[in-house]
């Protein structure tokens, strides 16, 4: 079981850069993405929290939730089911007078009653666009002994071209650091810069009350953004301090980087570099072992619980469930749960979204730079 021994509580907003991939949220919330072949992306960050000993988690969600409602359940794969603390889920405004929260100011104004009643200290909040094994505990004392007002996670990266030429950044912004002495000195909005920047995770950690604080302000001011509105505004008043994240990060920009990020843990050093940390934990589905039926070929692939192969699979990313049928071939794809590829279906550079079915012979192809994305619950 996991101990509660951070004074610290989490925030996770789930919606965050859903606009970034449409075709995958149609029905669910960048935090509900199927990763990894048998994970959700919100079962990396919530996995980080509760090994770091933060036992009272918030989710502040906006839209297409059930999902992640079904996912995450009473908290129980995370040992988050508790009388004190555990997991909370806050669903939108209810009232028909006020709108669905735009930005970060506007979602936490709507638990500042909640946030008063807790007992922690501070305050961590991250989004859940990214798949990584990420330290809280270290994050926590790096801000305690700094005596910073806030301290922001970041690393060191090449912005990715998704983030750098997609049109849907016009509404979701991604902010990049200039730090002097481990001080954050300016905040850019959608940096165009090349070469390797300092490019936030949109983690941060601040004191709950100062929290409290600036979001009662910003809130009456009208302000949406807790990042432009509140943070870079307040760099001269606030000492806002940089924490690096030097370990392996998966971040979701676009289709392209789903399918990319999903194929790098085929490699076995990425892998273990992402789960060889501390443990990631998702719901349970007791299923049984894959099988590999006499006669089938299978060749760097990542498959996970349930499924079974009769034909030939190579690099190639299987989720929960997923049937290969005789005779199929499938190559460079990502299916999702309970995909079914009948008999003599060639696929190559496909994503599947789930209970999809390919049927017999049927030929689909996409390419490196443009891997075919087929919708849930679609029969080709």
């Amino acid at each position: 079981m996991v101990n509660s021994n951070a004074d610290a509580l989490g925030i996770i907003f789930p919606n965050s850069y859903d606009s970034l991939v449409p075709e995958l949220v149609t029905e669910r919330l960048m935090a509900s993405i199927p990763f990894a072949s048998r994970y959700r992306m919100v079962d990396f960050i919530l996995s980080s929290m509760v090994n770091c000993g933060i036992g009272n988690v918030s989710i502040i969600v906006r839209r297409n939730y059930h999902s992640l409602m079904d996912h995450l359940g009473s908290g129980r794969e995370w040992d988050l089911t508790r009388k004190n603390g555990g997991l909370h889920i806050f669903p939108p405004y209810s009232d028909k007078t006020v709108k669905i929260y735009s930005g970060r100011v506007e979602a936490l104004a709507s638990i500042v009653g909640f946030l008063r009643d807790q007992k922690e200290k501070y305050v961590v909040m991250s989004d859940a666009n990214t798949a990584m094994n990420f330290d809280f505990n270290a994050l926590i004392d790096a801000h305690v002994t700094s005596g910073a007002d806030v301290t922001i996670a970041y690393s060191e990266e090449v912005l990715p071209d998704a983030a750098l030429n997609s049109p849907a950044l016009r509404n979701e912004m991604y902010y990049t650091l200039a730090l002097e002495d481990g001080r954050v000195k300016q905040m850019f909005i959608n940096s165009q810069e090349t070469g390797i920047q300092n490019f936030c995770l949109n983690i941060y950690i601040m004191d709950r009350e100062l929290l409290i604080d600036c979001i009662e302000k910003a809130f009456m001011r009208g302000d949406i953004y807790f990042e432009r509105d509140i943070l870079a505004r307040s760099l001269d008043k606030l000492n806002v301090r940089g924490f690096k994240f030097d370990g392996y990060l998966a971040r979701i920009c676009d289709m392209k980087s789903y399918f990319d990020e999903n194929m790098k843990l085929l490699d076995e050093d990425n892998l273990n570099a992402l789960f060889s940390a501390n443990p990631v934990y998702t719901k349970i589905r007791d299923d049984n072992p894959t099988r590999y039926i006499n006669g089938s070929s299978v060749q760097n692939i990542m498959a996970a619980d349930g499924c079974v192969i009769e034909g030939e699979v190579e690099n190639s990313v299987l989720f929960r469930g997923v049937k290969i049928g005789k005779g199929a071939k499938v190559k460079n794809c990502v299916l999702m749960q309970d995909t079914v590829v009948e008999d003599g279906a060639n696929l190559e550079y496909i994503v599947t979204d789930k209970d999809v079915t390919i049927t017999a012979g049927k030929e689909l192809r996409g390419t490196d730079s443009l891997p075919v994305y087929v919708a849930k619950y679609q029969v080709v």
